[in-house]
């Protein structure tokens, strides 16, 4: 496929989001007016999340720029590369435990370690982990359903993920994938 064809399919696929978010705006503003009480509901749940990721998001996204600059690659891929041994997954670990936002932060995040030099293997560990130990989620979840749950969630799932995260690694290592770098 050529850059010209790649290029006119991703027009499309905006093109295409566009129309769905224009329907989608078209349905809030009609549900408002009809007092459409299901749309008025959805329009209530959507400004919510929009307000809570346009909290989360610019101040995530300033973080990570910042880790992009900061945070050299010779240490990344001491503490995350394939020499780094065991520690990279207790690296992994304890930086989901500080990632707040979710999946919305852990992704970028995670590209940024995958440019810097880090192994598949260790970053699969972190995007997991980032949605299992996030340190306010587990603090709530202790406090709701008790220490001794949040203990046995956490000791039962992080071997667990850290032995996927090594599997899936060692496979995607065998078949020598790269992440395709955008045109």
């Amino acid at each position: 496929m050529s850059k010209k064809d790649k290029k006119q399919k991703t027009n499309q696929k905006n093109k295409i989001n566009y129309y769905i978010f224009a329907v989608f705006s078209v349905f809030m503003i009609a549900s408002y007016f009809l007092n459409f009480e299901l749309g008025n509901r959805i329009t209530s749940n959507f400004m919510i999340f929009a307000k809570d990721m346009g909290a989360i998001l610019p101040p995530a996204f300033v973080l990570i720029g910042l880790f992009e600059v900061w945070v050299s690659r010779e240490s990344i891929e001491n503490n995350f590369g394939n020499t780094s041994g065991f520690k990279k997954y207790i690296y992994a670990v304890l930086l989901a435990a500080t990632t707040v936002g979710g999946t919305f932060v852990a992704f970028p995040v995670a590209n940024s370690l995958y440019h810097k030099g880090a192994n598949y293997s260790s970053i699969f560990t972190y995007v997991t982990a980032a949605s299992l130990v996030m340190i306010p989620m587990s603090i709530m979840e202790a406090s709701i359903l008790g220490i001794k749950f949040t203990a046995i969630r956490i000791g039962v799932s992080l071997p667990l993920v850290i032995i996927s995260s090594i599997l899936l690694g060692n496979f995607f290592s065998k078949i020598d994938y790269k992440i395709p770098q955008p045109d």
